[in-house]
Formats: C-alpha cells, structure tokens, sequence
C-alpha cells in the first residue's frame, strides 16, 4: 500500500520535478509515495515534504534560518551541530569559548551541509489542550526540555515523554493552540540570549526584552546546563560585600558562594538583595535580578532604585510576573542563572537573586499537577528537591585554569508564620552554604535589617572576610548572642546588677550599629571603622539612643580628615598595627570635638 504524503513547494513544480522528488522517496523509504502537492510561497525555494509523521525540510526557508542561528549560535565548543539537532557532547563545560578559526571550520563545515541535504524531523497532533498544558500523540525522538513550535509562533517547552505521547507547556499564546494542531520539533532546548548586551535590559525569560527597546544579542545559551565539576572549582575565599554591617560581619557571603535569605513576608529580603547589587558599584560583578510571581508594580519599583544608583549599568532583570503563566515562572530562575553562568564562564564575577524561589515551587507545583504527575508532601511533585538543587549547584568559583570566574547565588525563600521547618524551606537551606533569616519581631521592634543573630548562618565564614574585618568582630556574634538572650531575661526582673546592666549597655549600642538605612551600603573601611569603635568601647558614653548620629559625624569626620587612612584599609583589606594606632587616635579626636 502506497505512503500517502503531502509535498510543499514555493513555486509550481512541473510533473518531471514532481517525479523525481517521488522517486528519491520511493529509494529512501523503501515504499511507495504519493503526494498532494500544494504551494508554499514562505518556503523561497525548494520543498517540504510530510510523510507518516515525518516532515522533511528541504526548502531555502529552512537553511537561512538555520544559517542564522549558527550566525548567533556562532561556537559551541565541544558541541556536535546537525541539521536535525544542537547538542552538547563530551565532558566540556564552557561553552562559546573558540578561535576563529574553529567558528570559520564550523560555518564552512555546515553550509557544505546545506547543498545536498534536508532536515528531518517528527512532528506530533496535540490532542489534548487546556491550563497551559497540551497532550501531543507522536514526537517519538523528542527530548527533554526540548522547545517545540505550534503554529502562529506558538511554543512550548516538553516535559513529559510517555510511551503514547509527550506532555508540555506552553511559553506564550496559550489561547491560541487548538486540538488537532500540528506540532514541530525544533531539536533544540530552550536557550536565552547572553552576553554583556544585556546588561541594563529587562527581559522575560525566553529573552524578549519588557523595556521597550529592541535586543541584538549575538550569543544564545541553554537555559539548562550541567553544574561545574567539582575539579573546576576553586575554593571560596574571596569576600562579595553587600554593604550591609550585619551581614558582613556576622554572616560573610564568598564570591562563589549560595546564601539564602529567608524570613516571612515584608520582613525586608528583597531589600538586602538589592543592596547587595547596588554595593557592586564599581567591584566588577554583573548582576542578574530574576522576579518570580511578583507584581509588575514591585519591579518596577525596584528597577526605578537600581536606575537611580547607577546600578542597572551592570544589571539584569529577569521577569516572569504574578500574571505569567506557571510554565514561565518555572523557567525564569534557570534563565536568569544561565545569564550570570556566561559572565563566569567569560571569567568575570556575576550574582544572581532569584525572588523568590516559594514562588518558583508553587508555579511548579501547579504544572506537575496539570501534567498529572502524582503528589507528594503539600501537593508538591516527587523531585521538587531537584528542581532547586540542579539551579543552585550552578553556582561556584572556577579555578584559574577555567578562567577564574564566580557565581553567587542568593536566592530567598518565603516562610509562613516564621516556619522555618517547612517543606521548601528545609529543602533549599539544606542545599544552600548558610542562611540570613530575619525575624519578624526584630523588624517591626525596628531592626533594620532585621537578622537573627542566632538562626543565621555561613558555611563559609571567616574564609570569605578580609583580614581587617576578621580583626574587629572576633567576638561579635557571641556579644550578641548574650545580650539577646539577657535582654529576653531583663524584661522578668526588676533588679539588674551592674555587670548585666553594662552588657545590656552595650547591646544596645550595638544593634544600633548594626542598624542601617535601606540604599545606603557601606565600604568595607567604613564598616570596620565603626566596629572598632564600638567593639573598643569608644561609645561606652554615648547614650544607644544617640549611637547613629555618633557613628554618622564619626564616619564624616574620617571622610574629611583620614580619608587615606580609609583608602588603605580598603585597598589592601588589612589593618596594621599602626593603622590600628591611627585609628585609635582619630576616634579619640573626634570624641575630643563632641565633647567642645
């Protein structure tokens, strides 16, 4: 029985062309072909034939756009490039790195490829559509995150393979696609532009620029990729500073390193990740802000700030709003990470903060469910674990070897009624090097930012701070730690000896210090001087009520008369003796001038 088959092409074909074209499928198939002939004017030359749930793509159409996304695409090394599919091989991880030599071989090698050759590939009938989620029968070869095309420039991105079909989602014009449709492998995982073009730029999560303006970006990248190996890496032993006092003191974030920050709502996380980008001003890190399930309200507000400081010069904002769909919410933190993954890979120094990733659980929650995977604990899908754990451990410090380059991860994590012990909270710290939880309590008690001591933890410590700044918090976190704790006692007792009565004193003045206006990060030099004042016992007359303003003329008059002392300590990261005895004599001054 004959293989019935429709044959497109751009122009009329005449019967001995017809024929031919018969003929040569007849031999590659083995069976015979007929065809309905129709015509195509989008194909410019050549044909397409569909035949038994195979479409082969002989048309001038086909190679011009493939020759466009080897343009972009332009080297992957270690990558093998077909006309029926893009793919890593081998153990190389960083891609985009060859001569012009290898990308010159590369373009000869596959526009030789174009002459005689079509591409092959399967196309499916979507079945089932609804919510986002589509049923497809066919696509047998389909991969894992593979990005599928529907027609009027629909897609999607695969996410289940079943023995009877494959389920996706869909990125944009979910009312658009209708059962019965025809459904095309694209042989490539979703990718995302990349490169310093983007800085500045607000993005969705399949790079469509939210600004305004248009974006030529000449490397693309897949938003999933391995983690580095482990022999890649490097260990963490350099400082990232957010210009906060209470973080960087107590709990260090290394450049390479993953930080959760957790707490509950409006308890002020997303303000010390952006903080953390504005404090990057001139340090050489590009950052990459992913907004998961917020409102366009709030990131707006937060791209007004970063405009304001300067800070959207060495930014990008990734977003994928409350009112996306779950299938772009789900994406958004692997293409914000695969972003800041290209700066390390280029040997520069990236942070990236996705905000927040209870939102990022819960839109993948709903498209499990959906995809009718089975529900575990709280409705969440089996490998909800990996769903994060794949992300964050993208994170690291490569060896000099690699380039040298770093990318921090801060993600944050929602808790409810301050439970910490909850399902994607205990996931996420446990796949993380420490977190900054802030309580409740201490901010609305006016603690800003309001980090709990006692829950907060680095993994890495000490190893993360410059020596000036491991000089003066030796006995920081347990000089608060014990006036937390008498403080709770305090509030029992009437009579209060005088020893206690002191370290209450001086708690008190501390968390003062440690008290910080939002916008406004500090240096390294500045944090260090104003630790060494109160750790010394500089404020022991200053009443805690009156420790800001102190420490503010404080770090004015060292501005104004010791400013190369600062300068130092900055530059070097370490504080000598003598600039110890210098320091000392400052302070001492300026105590001299508060009190004329």
């Amino acid at each position: 029985m004959a293989l019935r088959g429709e044959l497109y092409t751009a122009g009329p074909f005449g019967e001995d062309q017809i024929e031919s074209v018969k003929k040569h499928f007849n031999e590659l198939l083995g069976q015979e072909v007929s065809f309905e002939v129709k015509q195509n004017e989008a194909l410019i030359g050549g044909f397409l034939a569909i035949i038994d749930g195979k479409i082969y793509d002989a048309s001038v159409a086909y190679r011009i756009k493939e020759a466009q996304h080897l343009l972009v695409t332009n080297s992957v090394s270690g990558a093998e490039i077909t006309a029926e599919n893009v793919k890593l091989t081998g153990s190389e991880q960083k891609p985009f790195h060859s001569s012009a030599a290898d990308i010159g071989q590369t373009l000869k090698k596959r526009i030789r490829s174009f002459e005689n050759k079509s591409a092959v590939y399967e196309y499916g009938i979507v079945t089932s559509v609804g919510d986002g989620v589509v049923r497809i029968e066919g696509l047998s070869h389909t991969r894992y995150g593979e990005q599928i095309a529907f027609e009027n420039d629909v897609y999607g991105m695969t996410m289940d393979l079943e023995l009877d079909g494959v389920g996706a989602v869909l990125l944009n014009g979910q009312e658009e696609v209708h059962v019965g449709e025809r459904v095309y492998g694209t042989g490539r995982v979703v990718e995302v532009p990349v490169g310093d073009e983007l800085l500045g730029r607000v993005v969705n999560p399949i790079g469509m620029p939210l600004d305004g303006k248009p974006l030529n970006a000449s490397r693309y990248r897949p938003v999933e990729s391995p983690a580095p190996r482990i022999i890649d890496r490097q260990a963490v032993n350099e400082p990232l500073m957010t210009g906060l006092l209470a973080v960087d003191s107590i709990i260090p974030i290394g450049r390479g390193q993953r930080e959760l920050i957790i707490g509950d709502r409006q308890t002020g996380k997303t303000t010390i990740a952006v903080d953390a980008i504005i404090n990057q001003r001139g340090k050489h890190v590009n950052c990459v802000y992913v907004a998961i399930g917020q409102k366009l309200s709030t990131v707006a507000q937060i791209y007004e700030t970063l405009q304001a400081t300067g800070a959207m010069d060495y930014t990008v904002i990734v977003v994928a709003s409350a009112s996306d769909c779950a299938a772009m919410q789900y994406l958004a933190p692997y293409a914000g990470c695969a972003i800041a993954e290209q700066f390390m890979y280029d040997g520069k120094d990236a942070l990236v903060i996705y905000d927040d990733l209870s939102k990022h659980a819960v839109a993948y929650r709903a498209m499990s469910l959906l995809l009718h995977r089975p529900p575990g604990r709280e409705a969440y899908p089996g490998d909800v674990f990996y769903l994060h754990s794949r992300l964050l451990e993208r994170a690291g410090h490569l060896s000099e070897a690699n380039g040298g380059g770093s990318l921090t991860a801060l993600p944050i994590v929602e808790t409810m009624a301050s439970d910490i012990s909850a399902y994607i909270p205990t996931n996420v710290i446990s796949i993380t090097d420490g977190q900054i939880y802030l309580e409740p309590e201490l901010f609305h008690s006016g603690v800003r930012p309001a980090v709990n001591v006692g829950l907060s933890v680095s993994r890495v410590g000490s190893a993360a701070q410059k020596k000036a700044m491991r000089k003066v918090v030796k006995k920081l976190r347990l000089t608060l730690a014990q006036y937390r704790e008498l403080q709770i006692f305090a509030q029992f007792g009437s009579d209060i000896d005088s020893v206690t009565k002191e370290i209450l004193d001086n708690g008190d003045r501390l968390s003062e210090t440690l008290k910080q206006n939002q916008h406004e990060p500090l240096q390294m030099s500045e944090q260090v001087l104003l630790l060494f004042a109160v750790m010394n016992g500089y404020l022991k007359e200053v009443p805690a009520q009156h420790a800001r303003a102190f420490q503010k003329g404080l770090l004015q008059y060292m501005s104004r008369n010791y400013g190369s002392l600062l300068d130092e300590i900055e530059e070097s990261g370490d504080m000598t003796e003598e600039q110890t005895q210098e320091m000392r004599s400052a302070i001492e001054n300026y105590q001299l001038t508060c009190k004329a």
